[in-house]
């Protein structure tokens, strides 16, 4: 037996569904190498329980809708933005906790591309005598969980590459002064998108120049310790800095001498390339990656093709003279340049913010599970 695309949509369930991606809000950047999210428990439209999954080790979503709904969930809907888990790993599987609980219908935003659910989970729950619907709100779902999605197809995090710029186009200054490009309004945005991801990549010169905490500070809420990345391929970074702390990688050549940094709590990583670097990553868990370092380092990720997301934050500024954003790749041609598809704007405070996808998220399709082309 096989989940169904949910349509047409009912407003009861599209109101619970995005209820249920909100509050997997709240674990973002804080569950890797496991997604976040988010689930509902209702009758009607009477919500009985709900929760989210904190932390990669505690327990998923469900778990927590389940408690909270305590008897009420007998004979409820289940909107979950993930796949129930079919498997044992660190918790028990979901999908058997619904069953247990006798909820009688599950909807689902989008099925689990990791192999050891991809539409079990769902199968589980229809074999039970439970009415299984997937594809509410796939859409939003498949962006919550880009990270997650990303490094269980590809092996490697996600890359988002950050950076702001004048309106003529530079990130600093010719001495290096970068302080401040954009307004404190952009600057609280990058803040809750460092949050968000949850690790932040640098070049050993950002290091170098301002040894930079690479923290999420939020106002009104403690600062929040991220996993910073260092590419360092000759081993410069000093044994002081302060985003040596254990969750720290530091990435080098395999020849770079990093015997001063040995000492230190964090985890130092030797690769050939970029590529080989990502796949360490993602080995290490690490769902997605914010890309925040300088010309060099960004062109070097470009060149490569894996950089999968742009945010760019435009400051209605002249500089002049100054530093671009890429060092490279060299375009002689205006028809060369990489052109962003579908890019979103909108103003944040005075200034103007620019995204794209690069990539396509992947999702696991019914057709597939079903064996039609």
């Amino acid at each position: 037996m096989y989940p169904y695309l949910f349509n047409p949509p009912d407003p009861t369930d599209l109101r619970h569904m995005q209820q249920a991606l909100e509050v997997a809000r709240a674990g973002e950047g804080h569950t890797a190498p496991n997604p976040a999210v988010g689930c509902v428990l209702a009758h009607g439209d009477m919500v009985v329980g709900q929760g989210f999954h904190p932390r990669a080790g505690a327990p998923h979503a469900e778990v927590f809708a389940l408690e909270q709904a305590g008897a009420a969930a007998r004979g409820a809907t289940a909107y979950v933005t993930l796949e129930p888990c079919s498997h044992f790993g660190r918790t028990p599987p979901c999908a058997d906790a619904l069953i247990r609980a006798g909820v009688a219908r599950v909807v689902m935003a989008a099925l689990d591309p990791d192999p050891r659910v991809a539409g079990r989970g769902a199968a589980r729950l229809q074999e039970a005598g439970i009415r299984v619907e997937v594809g509410l709100l796939e859409a939003q779902a498949l962006r919550q969980q880009a990270g997650f999605r990303t490094r269980v197809t590809l092996g490697r995090p996600r890359v988002t590459f950050k950076y702001a710029m004048t309106l003529d186009g530079k990130v600093a200054a010719l001495s290096g002064d970068s302080r401040w490009v954009s307004s404190p309004a952009s600057r609280e945005r990058v803040h809750r998108l460092r949050a968000r991801l949850g690790a932040v990549a640098v070049g050993s010169g950002t290091v170098l120049a301002d040894d930079p905490r690479l923290s999420a500070r939020l106002p009104g809420e403690p600062e929040r310790a991220l996993r910073p990345v260092i590419f360092d391929r000759r081993g410069r970074t000093p044994a002081a800095a302060q985003a040596l702390r254990s969750e720290a990688v530091v990435i080098s050549a395999p020849e770079a001498d990093l015997s001063h940094l040995e000492a230190s709590a964090a985890t130092l990583l030797r690769a050939g390339s970029l590529e080989e670097a990502l796949g360490g990553l993602g080995a290490l868990g690490f769902n997605d990656l914010l890309l925040e370092g300088g010309p060099t380092l960004a062109a070097a990720f470009l060149e490569a093709g894996l950089i999968d997301e742009v945010q760019v934050a435009i400051a209605p500024k002249l500089l002049g003279a100054g530093l671009s954003p890429l060092s490279g790749p060299l375009r002689a041609r205006m028809s060369e340049a990489l052109e962003l598809p579908e890019p979103r704007w909108e103003t944040v405070g005075p200034d103007l913010w620019v995204s794209a996808d690069l990539s396509a998220v992947p999702a696991v399709k019914l057709s597939a599970l079903l064996g039609q082309p």
